[in-house]
């Protein structure tokens, strides 16, 4: 069977993990001259890879999680949000004054998610500084 074939039955086998790694995984095959069990563990483990990445992605789609706003995307007029307030908090200047935030309020049942345009709280590393931050004092 010819590389053409071989892609072919992959693809009508819907081993599209297979398929989309086959010729590197033959390449680096031939290269180190591996054994047949070898190729084959490597093939099964890239399909598995694709199942399982193409799950997430299934799983996140019915979740239907609401789309990320930037702060600059976010409409403060008429409502009762502090807009400088948010913004501050946003830019994580607490974070590099050593000041504590606490957050006060419900979780409430729709609430938009947004993200910093630029690094700040909304960073891990900023977040984790944040926590540590308010523990400490």
């Amino acid at each position: 069977m010819d590389r053409t074939q071989i892609l072919s039955t992959m693809a009508e086998l819907k081993l599209f993990g297979m398929k989309a790694a086959y010729d590197e995984i033959v390449a680096a095959a031939l290269k180190r001259n591996h054994d047949p069990q070898r190729i084959v563990a490597a093939m099964l483990t890239a399909e598995i890879a694709e199942k399982q990445a193409r799950s997430i992605r299934y799983q996140m789609g019915v979740a239907k999680l609401p789309l990320a706003k930037d702060i600059d995307d976010f409409t403060f007029d008429g409502t009762p949000i502090n807009e400088n307030l948010v913004r501050d908090l946003a830019g994580g200047g607490f974070v590099t004054q050593q000041r504590n935030v606490v957050l006060i309020g419900g979780t409430g049942r729709t609430r938009p998610t947004w993200r910093s345009p630029s690094p700040g709280p909304a960073s891990g590393a900023a977040c984790a500084a944040a926590t540590s931050t308010s523990s400490t004092s």
